[in-house]
């Protein structure tokens, strides 16, 4: 699997926010297909319960922010859906810089997909590699 560029910066943005990195990448098949998810983390804290997320890392610095918005609304429905059947209690993240969600992200159909699809975000700055939202 290719790493995405900053994908080293989230790892470290979620081990600094107290996640346990339980799974790299987070493998797993639903049927005869199989996929494979960026990161999978938990973390035990009696401030935040016990929490298991999915995180699909993406970069957005390819030459068109809608083709590659596209790629990772399709990724994040897909597993989405194989989660609901193998890993229910995970709950799926998208990551992006947050330079992306601050500007493209705010585009107002981009925003209606991400409302309606409810996809949740976790905006990271890459260069101090912290996490900046969990939106």
């Amino acid at each position: 699997m290719a790493r995405d560029r900053f994908y080293n910066a989230v790892r470290m943005a979620l081990e600094k926010d107290g996640w346990t990195i339980t799974a790299d990448p987070y493998e797993f098949s639903v049927g005869e297909v199989e996929f494979e998810i960026d990161l999978a983390a938990e973390i035990l804290a009696a401030e935040r319960e016990d929490k298991k997320i999915a995180v699909e890392i993406k970069s957005f610095i390819g030459r068109s922010s809608v083709s590659e918005f596209h790629t990772a609304l399709g990724q994040f429905l897909n597993y989405q859906f194989a989660l609901e059947e193998v890993d229910p209690q995970r709950t799926l993240y998208l990551a992006v810089p947050s330079s992306i969600h601050r500007s493209f992200f705010q585009r107002r159909f981009i925003q209606t997909v991400v409302d309606r699809v409810q996809i949740r975000l976790l905006t990271y700055d890459e260069k101090e590699e912290v996490i900046t939202q969990w939106l």
